[in-house]
Formats: structure tokens, sequence, C-alpha cells
């Protein structure tokens, strides 16, 4: 495809015709497009129409190339590591990384961001190693700007914006020598010039109001943030001067003509001035002795600025980075003066704390307009970014390093803030941050499960709780002063766990009239509240401190109430509803029963309306589990009620299985095997014996969510089935095809032992037998390919599994029939240096048993060709007995490259009520019990013999503790 006037008119008229209003010719432009992205010099072609001259291409077409030729390095320029494939032509990209830089800083804005963009998607390619140049070719353009500082800014505001992006992800990578290396490099080469620029920028400054020049020290100021982020830089700290100077100099900057008359709308001032707030709380926390010359200084020019600073939200990021660099200081036990002192906290408080913790308008109206966004923000911790968590932070600070100081004077204004919302409930506001206010100071410590878990004792929580908070909730008039009530809630929910435990519950009453209110924040912050103290526990961590008779008396209210709240319009997939009614069937119990014929409809209807656009991930998994709590509590007390929740549940999940509902999928098949699991032995169902065909479809498992629940579906069908209808019902070889994939996967293969154990262990050896051998073939070869701590430990459980079950003798010939020796070969590459590897108490187990048999049961291990074995053996029962597990990991436990199983999906979520028991196939069995017998019974067998063996291959040690389990039984070996 060669660089034509021809070929890039064509192209010209195939970029506009991507935007014809006509589908069939936009949709026929596109697939062209895509036909001919490999022909060598295509996106050269895209590259000229760019940067034509304008009369030639116009703005439109310009950016439609742009945005063609963005998209077009998203899709090809990385390289396939597994099969190479080289999607460009390596002459187009030598030639584009020769031209972009320049093209991009010629280019209108619009045109400019979009190569910008496709600049930053090479360089995390390429950058640096394979595209040197690129740094001098931005760095070109500072020297333009400063030989011509009054003419077109558009280049040098591209260069430093590509500069930004391409080094912003200093912030976020983890440490590695790789990256040291590529930030070293460009440290290197940038750091003197982007300090030049600085400086040239800022004597600019004192002659222009040009937002244009502002914008250009704004995106300095943010490459400064990225390049100091990870260490402090040699060049930056020998010149810390010029920077922090001039910093100071932005911060005290007032320029009227750069303010912006919206209230809303962020001037570029300001936005400098954010920033830089910014980098020197970055310096203050990492950078602190070098830093600490110019801490007073900044402590208060910044103070100043932020008294100064107005309400509005255009002052919002920068009033929040402004008092987290005041929160770093007040940390450092070396600025406590600046601090310590009785004016200075009344001045925090009145002019910077109780402002920006004042109920704003805005959030008025999200509390009414956007409840879901509100609670998000308020109770479910989002609000990291705001202006209110900021000023907690700060009084936080000061309360812990000046504790008696800030209760004393912050107590003041709360005192005042109560009495202005005593006086008049207009004041509500006051009261709001009183309330907030009194939170901060008293919290010391929380978790989330537990709220508040530590608190000042310089606060009387009690007293302030039967003052100012139950008031509020107990008020009859449940749908007045609802941000009040709100805030009532939060603060109960805040101190459970450390306010008397009869105030607490006593608020549950209260808190099941307000799932009643109008206010969508106030019903759900109620469901969130009795759900939090329904998990409450006593002092022993244990008993539960709301009982079924806590909530006996209102208990009917309280559902009803709940699920009443599912129907009203805001909250009708609210997650924290649907958790506080799975908290109270639990709480309730066998209470619920008689309730569920008319409560269990609701749920599978709310099933059907939540299936057809699942949404709300938490909503759903909280309706699956209660449903599965309700299976759970009827059918393990009457088997036979299992029937009627099949009725109800089957046709819902038809839909589900049939329409491919990804999200549900895992949670169906969890039903499912829990359902399944409550048949007696040998009663599988038509619907069920049906259904089976279906989950041996290979499609269902190239879903990774869907691989441990099928798993665990299959395995209740192998464990319900009849021996005698085994072969009839179960499709064999379609359950070991299964087996087979996920045997192959090495972040799967355990699922795949687990299915396996589970076949052996209820199916005839009649039916399993022809295919034993070549399983284990199947299982040698993935050994072979792909060696991994996991799967050398969940073969070793295996293959003792395996001798329990059909005998040592057997187990020993089988293996060697694959090839001669073998078993012995096992043994000593695997087994004996890895058996400690094995983890939990019941592979512990089955391995030492299946230990115990080979070594008294098998022939070819006391009188074989695998005598020098049995000693090791038995040492490794001992080990296991005794010892830690071996953590150990092999090199290959990094997941293969072309194992697929890490793309996106929907992810599989555990229901608690509906999981598995795990089965101990040994129930009962003690395992040195069962050494200690076998060895008894050896003996008997081998008079005279047994001193001799055991005294060759056994450490002092280990004879001491065989010794110890022998006398158990008083039997004597020495």
């Amino acid at each position: 495809m060669d660089i034509t006037t021809d070929n890039i008119n064509n192209l010209v008229k195939c970029l506009q015709a991507t935007l014809s209003p006509d589908l069939q010719n936009r949709k026929q432009a596109e697939n062209f497009l895509l036909s001919i992205e490999s022909n060598k010099n295509y996106p050269l072609l895209l590259l000229h129409i760019i940067s034509g001259p304008n009369d030639v291409n116009s703005d439109l077409t310009k950016k439609i190339g742009a945005v063609t030729f963005k998209n077009y390095i998203k899709r090809n320029w990385s390289v396939d590591e597994e099969t190479l494939q080289n999607k460009i032509h390596q002459d187009d990209r030598v030639l584009i990384k020769e031209q972009i830089v320049t093209v991009m800083l010629s280019s209108p804005e619009a045109v400019q961001k979009q190569l910008s963009d496709a600049i930053l998607l090479i360089g995390k390619h390429d950058f640096p190693e394979n595209w040197p140049n690129l740094l001098p070719k931005i760095i070109e353009n500072f020297a333009s700007f400063a030989a011509a500082p009054t003419g077109d800014l558009t280049p040098i505001n591209g260069a430093l914006e590509t500069a930004h992006s391409l080094f912003r992800k200093y912030r976020y990578e983890l440490k590695s020598q790789k990256l040291w290396t590529e930030i070293k490099f460009v440290l290197d080469n940038f750091s003197k010039p982007l300090t030049e620029l600085f400086v040239f920028a800022m004597n600019l400054c004192e002659v222009s109001k040009d937002p244009k020049v502002y914008n250009i020290v704004l995106v300095i100021t943010k490459i400064f943030y990225s390049l100091n982020y990870q260490d402090l830089p040699e060049f930056f700290e020998d010149n810390m001067q010029i920077w922090i100077s001039n910093f100071q100099k932005l911060l005290e900057l007032e320029i009227r003509e750069l303010e912006t008359e919206s209230d809303d709308q962020t001037s570029i001032l300001h936005q400098i001035q954010s920033q830089i707030c910014e980098n020197v709380s970055l310096y203050a926390q990492k950078y602190e002795e070098e830093f600490s010359s110019y801490m007073r200084t900044l402590v208060t020019i910044i103070w100043k600025l932020l008294i100064k600073t107005g309400p509005q939200p255009k002052y919002d990021t920068l009033v929040i980075n402004a008092l987290q660099f005041l929160s770093t200081t007040v940390m450092k036990t070396q600025y406590r003066d600046l601090f310590n002192d009785q004016s200075v906290f009344s001045a925090i408080c009145e002019k910077v704390a109780i402002p920006n913790m004042q109920f704003k308008a805005s959030d008025e109206e999200l509390f009414e307009d956007n409840p879901e966004e509100y609670i998000r923000r308020d109770i479910e911790g989002s609000d990291v970014d705001t202006r209110r968590r900021a000023a907690c932070d700060l009084v936080k600070a000061l309360s812990k390093e000046f504790e008696q100081v800030t209760m004393s004077s912050f107590g003041l204004y709360v005192k005042l803030m109560l009495e202005q919302y005593t006086a008049d409930q207009k004041n509500w506001r006051s009261k709001d941050a009183a309330l907030f206010l009194v939170t901060t100071l008293a919290s010391r410590g929380s978790t989330q499960r537990q709220g508040t878990t530590k608190v000042s004792e310089l606060v009387n929580l009690e007293e302030f709780t039967n003052l100012h908070v139950l008031p509020e909730l107990t008020n009859s008039n449940i749908n007045g002063m609802p941000v009040m009530k709100a805030d009532a809630i939060k603060y109960i929910v805040t101190f459970r766990s450390v306010l008397p435990s009869q105030v607490v519950v006593s608020t549950l009453p209260a808190l099941t009239g307000l799932l009643e209110a109008e206010s969508v924040v106030v019903r759900i912050y109620a469901a969130a509240a009795i759900d939090k103290i329904l998990l409450l526990k006593q002092s022993d961590a244990k008993t539960p401190m709301v009982t079924v008779d806590t909530l006996s008396p209102f208990s009917e209210q309280l559902i009803k109430s709940l699920f009443g709240v599912l129907t009203k319009h805001g909250s009708e997939e609210n997650s924290h509803t649907m958790k506080a009614i799975m908290r109270t069937f639990f709480t309730l119990n066998q209470q619920i029963i008689p309730l569920l014929a008319e409560l269990l409809p609701i749920l599978t209807d709310k099933l059907m309306i939540v299936a057809r656009n699942p949404s709300q991930p938490e909503f759903n998994h909280y309706l699956f589990e209660t449903i599965s709590f309700c299976v759970k509590l009827v059918c393990e007390l009457t088997p036979e009620g299992i029937s009627s929740f099949e009725g109800v549940l089957f046709p819902i999940f038809q839909i589900i299985l049939q329409q491919d509902i990804m999200e549900f999928m895992p949670y169906t098949f969890q039903l499912l095997a829990q359902l399944l699991e409550f048949h007696s032995p040998g009663n599988v169902g038509e619907t069920y014996r049906i259904l089976y065909p279906f989950l041996l479809t290979p499609g269902l498992w190239e879903k990774t969510s869907n691989i441990h629940p099928l798993v665990r579906l299959l395995r209740s069908y192998v464990r319900k089935t009849s021996p005698e209808n085994f072969e009839k019902s179960l499709n064999i070889n379609g359950l070991l095809g299964v087996f087979q994939k996920l045997i192959a996967s090495k972040s799967q293969d355990q699922e795949g032992f687990r299915l396996l154990k589970t076949i052996i262990e209820n199916c005839p050896i009649e039916v399993l037998q022809p295919q034993i051998k070549n399983i284990y073939v199947l299982l040698f070869q993935r050994l072979s390919s792909s060696k991994t701590t996991k799967f050398i430990r969940e073969l070793i459980v295996f293959i003792f599994f395996c001798v329990i079950k059909y005998g040592a003798s057997y187990m020993v010939d089988l293996i060697d029939s694959i090839q001669n020796g073998m078993f012995g070969m096992l043994l000593e590459k695997i087994i004996l240096p890895d058996v400690q590897k094995v983890t939990g108490n019941i592979n512990k187990k089955v391995t030492a048993v299946g230990i115990i048999k080979i070594i008294t049961e098998t022939s070819k291990l006391f009188d074989g060709p695998y005598t020098l074995f049995w000693s090791l053996l038995l040492q490794s029962v001992v080990c296991l007995f005794e010892l830690p597990e071996d953590e150990t990991v092999y090199s290959e436990d990094i997941l293969l490259p072309n194992d697929t199983d890490s793309s996106y999906e929907a992810g599989y979520s555990k229901l608690a009520f509906a999981s598995e028991i795990e089965h101990d196939p040994l129930q009962g069995m003690e395992a040195k019990v069962f050494l200690a017998q076998s060895l008894n019974k050896l003996m008997g067998q081998m008079p005279g013999r047994f001193p001799i063996i055991i005294s060759q291959g056994l450490t002092e040690e280990r004879r001491a503790q065989i010794q110890n389990y022998l006398i158990s039984l008083n039997v004597q070996i020495m």
C-alpha cells in the first residue's frame, strides 16, 4: 500500500464515510479500514492525512484520522508474547516513532489529544528501551517555547501533557528494577530541562495573565509529583530551593482575571495551588528531613489560603489537599509549637473544621435526589475526597496529638451548635456538624465489622447518646428531619460496639419504624443498622447480642417493613436491606418457618425480576444467600420439604440456564447442589436426570466462575446415584472428560482432583477399573509438562487416597504397569521430597494412612525392589504428624501464558448457607493409632526383623516418636 495521492484520497473518503448517517455505508467503511490494517504503510497514510494542510483535509477529517490511528495502535502495537506475531510491519514501527511526536505537536488540540494517547500506548511497550529519542523530541519544544513564548502555545502544552501521561504511572507502579531503570533514564534526561522550563514559565507569569501560560505551570507541577513520587531524586533535592520558593509564590498569588464566575468550575490558578498542596504533602510525608526547613513557612501560607477560600464546590480539591497537608504537619513532633496554642485551636475549629464539616446545599441535593450516591459516600466509605473527610482527618490528628486542648476547644463549639438546634430546629445543620464532630473526636480505633472499638475517655458517649441521639430516633414523626434521623442512625452504627448493649439493642423497634420512612436514605440507613446490630456478639465473641426472644415482640412488623423497603422507589434492589432480611431470618431461625409460605414467593419473584437485568451484585448475592438459608433451615428439619423448594425454584433456574445469565449461573449450580444433597441416596429425581447432560456441555466449563460450583454439583450427582445405576445414569466417559480438561489447567487442577476422588469413592470398581491406568497416564503426563506445588500436593494425596480405596499392592502394581519401576521413581522424585507439602488435616490423614498401608501391606516394600524406601516412608509419616508443613514452592507456580483461566468474567461467590461440609473419607479413624496398630500387626508377621529394619533408616528422634505411638497400645519393639 504505497503512499500515493490516490491512496490518500481514497482513505480520506473512507474515513469520512465512517460518520455517514447511513448504517450500511458506515459499516462498510469501518470494515474496509479493519481489512487494510495489516497493509504496510497504512498507519503512515493516516499520519500523512492528519498532518496534511488544512485546505486539503478539514479539522474533522484529521480528528477522525487521529481517532482511527489511536485505535489502530491500541489494537496492534503489542506483540503477542507467545507467538511473537507482529501485526505492524517493522519499517512502519520505526517511521511511526520518528514522525508521531512532530505530527502531534503541530496538530490542533483535539487531534493532539488523540495522538498523545497513541504515544502513551506505544510508550507502554517501547519506552525507553526501544524509543530512547522520545524524550529528546519532547524536550526540543521547551527550547522553541523559550525562544518564542508569545507564539502558539499548543505545541508546548502538547509536549507537557504527553510527558505527564507518560510519567503518571510512576505514582502507582510497584517498585522494580525495570521501573527504577526507566525513572533514572527519565530523570537524567528530563529533570534539568523541566526545571529550566519551570523557571522560565514563572518569569513569564509575572508579566502575563494568559490562562494558557498558567496551564503550562499546572502540567509542570503535575509532572513534578510523578517524578518525585517513588523517591527523592538527587537533582530535585539539589534544586529544592528553586521549586519550593516558586511553589510558595504561586500559593500566595491572587489574580482576579483568572477567577471563574461559576461556583463549580475551578480556575487554573486554584488548580495549580491544589496540585502544589499535594506536592508539598508528598514531600512532608516522605522526605521530611530534606524538606523540614520549608515547612513552617508553608504551614503559614497554606493556612492563610485555606481561611480565605470560600465554600463553593470549585474550591473543594484545593481545600482537601490543603487540609491533608496540615494533617500531615500536625503529626510531626517538631512542629507541635505551631498548633499548641488555644487561639490556634479556636481558629482551626471556627474557620476550618466546622465550616468544612457543614452539611452543604450540594449534600442536601444529593441526599434527596441521588440517595444511592449519598449512601455510598457516607456509610460505604467512598467519601475519601471530600471536605468533610479531610476536615475529619485534621481533627483526628489534632485530638491524637493534643487531646485535652482539642476536646475542650472543640467541645465548646459542639455545645454551642447543639444549643442553636435546641433553640430552633431550623438550625439542624448545626446539630449535623456537632454529631459529626463528636464522632470524629470520640473515635480512637475502628474495624469495618465492629465499627468504633476504642473511644476517648474524655467523651461521655452514653450520656451524649441519651440526650442528643435517641430522641431523634424515637421521634414519632418518622418523616420529619430526615437528615437528623440519618445522622442518629449512623451514630448508633458507628459506636455499636462501645455503647452499652442495652442502649444499642433498644433502638431496634425505632429502627423498624424508620424502615417505613419516605426518605430513601433514612430507610436504607435503618436497614443497614439492623444488619449491623444483629451481627453483634456478647463479650465471649460467640453468643449473639440479639436473640430470637429480643426480636419476637416486633418480628412480624420488622419482616413486613424490610420487605416493604424492596417495593419502594429508590430501594428496590438495595443490598443493605437484603442483607438485613438475611440476618433477620438467621436470628429468628425456626420462628421464620411458618412465614415462608408467604415470604418465599416474594423472594423468588424478586429473583425473576433481577434476573432480567442483573445490575446490583451485592444485592443479588444476599438474595441467593437468603433463599439458600431457607432451604437449609427447612430441609434439615423436614427433608420432605425439598420438593416444595424445587417446585418454586426450578422454573427460575431453567430461565437462568437457558438464557445463559452468566452472573447467576454459579449461584444456580450451588443451590442445585444444595437441593440435591438433601435427597436420599439413590433418589436423584427426574428433573435432575434431565438436567445432567447439560452440565457436561463443554461451553459451561469455559467460564472460570462456573467451575467450582459445577464440580460441586457433579460430585453431588455422583454421591446420590446408586451403584447399580452409576454407569447408566452418569456417563463415566463424560465425567472423566471433565476431569481431563480440569487437570490440564494450572489454576483449576485441584477441582479435577476433587471430582476424581468423589468418582473413585462412589463408583463401583468394575465400572471404573478399565480407566484407572489411563487416569494415571494423564496425571503423569501433566506432571512431566508442568510440575507446580499445588499439583504435586494434590497428586500425592490422590495416590494415597487410591491406596486406601483399592489396596496398596494393587496401586503399586498399577503404577509399575505403566512403566517398570515407576512407583520407585515416584517415591524418590515426588512423594518423599514433597510429602511434607501436603496441607489440611484431612489430606494429611489420608496421606499418612495411605503410606502406612503401603509399608505394612505391600511385599515390594519389605521383601521386594523398594525395600530401601521402607524406613524413609515410615519416617515421612512421623514427620507428617510432628513437623510443620513445607511451604517452599516450585518455580512453575506462575500461571502459564497459555492458561486462559485469567480472562475477565463475572466472578464466583460462595454461598455461606449452601456451603459444602468437608468430607472425611476416614471419618473416625486416628492416623497415629492406625500406625501403631499396623506396625503391631506387621511385627507379628515378621518376628525378629522389625527392630532391625526400623533401626536402619530412621533418626533417633523419629524412632523415639514411633516408640511412643506403640507404647500407647502397650507394644514393645526393642
